[in-house]
Formats: C-alpha cells, sequence, structure tokens
C-alpha cells in the first residue's frame, strides 16, 4: 500500500520540480544575470511573462486616434516603445516563459547579423507561425537555406526579372482598364493593390493568375490573422499537450488546404511534361521547385514539405509586401501634391507616354526616394527575430543559449539621434544622395528588407514592381485623398491601413 501511495508521490514531485525549473528558475536566473549587465526591463511574471501587459497596451493604443504626422511607434509597438522609452534601446521582456532581448543600436543589429549563423540563428515559428511560413526561405538555415536560395535567386535574379516585366506591365493594365469606369470617384486603393499583387506574383512565379491562386491567398490571409492574434498568446503547460485550441485547429486545416492547392498545381506541370505538351517543368519558380523536387541528386533535391513552404513564402510575401508599399506610397503621394508632380515629371521625361521598361526604371531616382522614405515609415517588419543558439557575446554583453533576439527596425527607422527631430515626416529629400549618406554610412540604420546575405531575395522584384505600377499611375491620373479616409494604420506583421486608403483619381488630359 505505501509504494502504491509512493510511486504517483514521486512523479509528481519530479515533474513539480521540472515544472518549477523551467518556469520560475531559468527565468529568473536569466533577469538576474541580463540585470547585472545592464539589459534591464519588466519583471518576468510567473508562466505568463509579460504577455498580460502586451496584450492590454496594443489595446489601448488601437483605441486612441493617430494623426497623419504622429510617431506611430506607440500605436503600432506600443509595449517596445514604453520599455525603450523606461530601460533604454537595449532591454529584455518576456514572451511567456521566453525572454526576449530587444536591440535597436544598429551596431549591434549589424553584429547580430553577421554571426546569423553560429550564433545568432533564425527563431523558430510558433506552432500557428510555422502553419504560415515554417518551411520557407526566411526561417531555415545551413544547407536547406543555401540550396533553396539559390533556387530562388536564379528565379527572381537578372535575366529572369527582365522577362517578368511584361507580365508586371499586362496585369497593371488590367487594373487601370478596371479604374476607367471610376474616375472622379471614390476609390479604395489597398484592396485594389491587393489583386494587382496577387495577380503579378500568380504570374511571375506560378505561371497561373489571381483566380487560380484566389483559394491559396484566402487561406494566406486567414493564416496571418492566426498568427498575429497569437503572437503574444501564453502556451498554458500540460493544457495545451492534453487538447489543442480552435485556432491551432484552424490553422492546421488551412494548411492542409493549402498544400492541396499546391499539390494540384504540381500535378498539372507533370502530367503536361508526361502527356507530351511541354517539355519541362518551366523556367518559373514553381517550375524551378518541380525540378528539384524530381531531382535524382540528394544534393539538389527538395522535400515535398519544403517546396509547399517555399510557395506559402513567395505568395505571401511577394504579394503581402508591395501591397502595403504601394498603399502606403500613393496615400503620401494624394497628401503631397509635390511630391507626386516631381514623380510624374520624372516618369514623363523617362517614359513619356510609353510603359516602363528596366533600363528606364533604373534612372528613377525620386521614385526611389519616395519608396525608400515610406519603407522607412511604414516598412514591411518591425524586426529580424532571431534565437541565441548558444552562449556568446554581443557587444560587451554576454547572451546565454537558448533565449530569442529581436533586431528592432521600427526603432532606428524613426530614430531623431539618426533622421533628427522630423523623423514622423514624410520626406524623401533625406534620400536625396543615396542610403549611405542619409543614415551617415550606418549600415543598420535602414534595413527595410533585411541586411546582408540573408536579405529578402524579392527585393529587386518588389521594387521594380513598385516603380512600374507607380508610373504606370501617374502618367494617366492626379491623386488627392478622399474625405472619407481615415488614418488608422495596423499591425498585422505588415503595417495595414485598418480601414483601407480612399482616393479620388483625376484623369491627366494632356
Amino acid at each position: 500500500m505505501g509504494l502504491v501511495i509512493l510511486v504517483p508521490w514521486s512523479f509528481f514531485l519530479i515533474a513539480l520540480t521540472k515544472f518549477l525549473y523551467h518556469y520560475l528558475w531559468v527565468p529568473l536566473r536569466i533577469q538576474h544575470m541580463m540585470n547585472s549587465q545592464g539589459i534591464k526591463g519588466p519583471p518576468y511574471r510567473f508562466i505568463h511573462g509579460n504577455n498580460k501587459e502586451v496584450t492590454k497596451m496594443k489595446k489601448e493604443a488601437l483605441s486612441k486616434a493617430v494623426g497623419l504626422t504622429d510617431d506611430l511607434f506607440p500605436r503600432l509597438q506600443p509595449h517596445i516603445y514604453s520599455w525603450i522609452n523606461t530601460y533604454g534601446k537595449n532591454f529584455v521582456y518576456w514572451n511567456g516563459v521566453r525572454a526576449e532581448v530587444v536591440i535597436s543600436e544598429p551596431e549591434l543589429i549589424k553584429e547580430v547579423m553577421k554571426n546569423s549563423e553560429t550564433i545568432f540563428q533564425k527563431r523558430k515559428l510558433t506552432d500557428v507561425g510555422a502553419k504560415l511560413l515554417g518551411n520557407g526561405l526566411a526561417f531555415i538555415e545551413g544547407e536547406k537555406w543555401a540550396k533553396h536560395r539559390k533556387l530562388a535567386n536564379h528565379a527572381f535574379h537578372g535575366e529572369s526579372l527582365e522577362n517578368m516585366t511584361p507580365a508586371i506591365i499586362a496585369s497593371v493594365e488590367t487594373m487601370l482598364e478596371k479604374w476607367k469606369g471610376l474616375e472622379v470617384k471614390e476609390i479604395e486603393v489597398y484592396n485594389e493593390f491587393r489583386f494587382l499583387t496577387s495577380e503579378v506574383i500568380s504570374r511571375i512565379a506560378f505561371g497561373s493568375n489571381y483566380l487560380e491562386g484566389e483559394k491559396i491567398f484566402a487561406m494566406l490571409n486567414k493564416l496571418k490573422i492566426l498568427v498575429s492574434q497569437n503572437i503574444h498568446k501564453t502556451a498554458i503547460p500540460f493544457i495545451n499537450k492534453l487538447w489543442k485550441p480552435a485556432d491551432m485547429l484552424e490553422s492546421e486545416k488551412l494548411e492542409k488546404g493549402i498544400q492541396d492547392c499546391v499539390m494540384e498545381m504540381i500535378k498539372k506541370r507533370e502530367d503536361n511534361v508526361v502527356s507530351g505538351e511541354a517539355d519541362s517543368f518551366g523556367t518559373d519558380f514553381l517550375g524551378l521547385l518541380v525540378n528539384a523536387y524530381h531531382d535524382l541528386d540528394d544534393k539538389n533535391r527538395v522535400s515535398l514539405e519544403d517546396l509547399v513552404g517555399e510557395c506559402k513564402t513567395i505568395y505571401y510575401a511577394g504579394r503581402e509586401n508591395v501591397n502595403s508599399l504601394l498603399a502606403w506610397i500613393v496615400l503620401h503621394l494624394a497628401i503631397h501634391g509635390d511630391w507626386q508632380e516631381k514623380a510624374r515629371r520624372e516618369v514623363i521625361d523617362i517614359f513619356g507616354n510609353q510603359n516602363p521598361h528596366l533600363e528606364g526604371i533604373a534612372k528613377l531616382k525620386i521614385m526611389t526616394m519616395i519608396i525608400n522614405e515610406t519603407l522607412r515609415l511604414y516598412g514591411p517588419s518591425h524586426g529580424l527575430p532571431r534565437t541565441v543558439a548558444r552562449e556568446g557575446q554581443l557587444g560587451k554583453f554576454i547572451l546565454p543559449a537558448d533565449i530569442d533576439i529581436l533586431s528592432l527596425n521600427i526603432g532606428p527607422h524613426r530614430d531623431p539621434h539618426l533622421w533628427g527631430d522630423d523623423v514622423h515626416l514624410f520626406k524623401p529629400e533625406r534620400f536625396a544622395e543615396g542610403i549611405a549618406k542619409a543614415t551617415n554610412y550606418t549600415a543598420a540604420a535602414f534595413f527595410p528588407f533585411g541586411l546582408g546575405p540573408g536579405s529578402c531575395v524579392g527585393m529587386t522584384l518588389a521594387t521594380i514592381e513598385t516603380k512600374i505600377a507607380l508610373s504606370m499611375i501617374l502618367q494617366r491620373y492626379t491623386i488627392t485623398i478622399s474625405p472619407t479616409y481615415v488614418h488608422s494604420p495596423i499591425a498585422i506583421i505588415t503595417i495595414q491601413p485598418q480601414h483601407g486608403i480612399q482616393i479620388i483619381l483625376e484623369p491627366l488630359h494632356s
């Protein structure tokens, strides 16, 4: 009888000891280690960390109105903004039981990116997050990353970009044809650009169109919202292992749906080769992936899971980032008529009333300044998440293994010490002499697409697509802001307009 009682109690005590070790002792030890080096932050709260505070601060921030020239930092990332002001540019806070060191000093950010393969490795996504982009280029490491990056480089650089230009122009022409019936009427451009960028990435990367990829886009959009909702949700010990939360079940269903759609696309390519309708799987991104999937050499072959992961990444990033960028640029051109006129004059000088071409696109200096300033204010992400793979040094700090790091870009991008007291204003002239001069040759002061060899593979394509769309719009229309527009940016992974962006289009008659 004594043994029957003793054994369960022994298991209980072991489990309790492990639980207290991971959820109390380790966080308190890390907190003490960070504090002793001058990296301070809000105190660790048992199990939840600071997640409850973050959720409350975000809710309060979104309830307040914001002006067009207001600082968006306290609205988009209120917890980080508040804690930088309280604890300094480098601080530690707690995402549940995990420590997250936030850094916003450019020199430290540069050091993290320089050592990203050895010490500061890409962070593994949460369970729901992994369903969105888990096996894509942005979150894989080592040899697998090198293999996938080589494929993506081949698909989105050099001669490939030149071949993509006609498809981008055709997609923009389709959108502009639709706009002819909306002249001098209010138009909501965020959704217009969503259809445009969906069409472009479908054509150039997958040899299809928006309608064929519509299901995938819809499921990715639902996944994106689920990821955003779960970023600061605490996983309760033991309970999550007993049953899956509703969001996890929904994300698994969406993941399965996306995989089924991608499998249909792959099968279509395979069937075309088998039937003799095509002599290869194609030279676009999907074709390169399918070819690698069938490669007999293990070094070059990609798994089905990886193939689907890369398709999700390109479908998502290829649409989402350009969609937001175009919308925010058009908003600012509608508000700042002087910059709209400067950009239009440049476009007319280079292209006249002809469609854009790559040679001319490279000469659009004013438009490049406008794009860079918009990326500074409304960049596609808030930072680069990393994990400390082993104990290492960052500047003067010693960081323990298995904690997270966030290299913040919204901080440096909006730092008055780097950009001046008018940091919150839209002033493209900052970039008149290039990025290096604008940042006073501080590499990590401006990195909307990442830094170094791991920077966004689609950066050049995104810039070309943006310049083509803006050039073709400016050749045809003047843009003014609608009186119904309400400025309300929100962060759902990218920065998006909560209520859309309403503008008025006036056709140019000369």
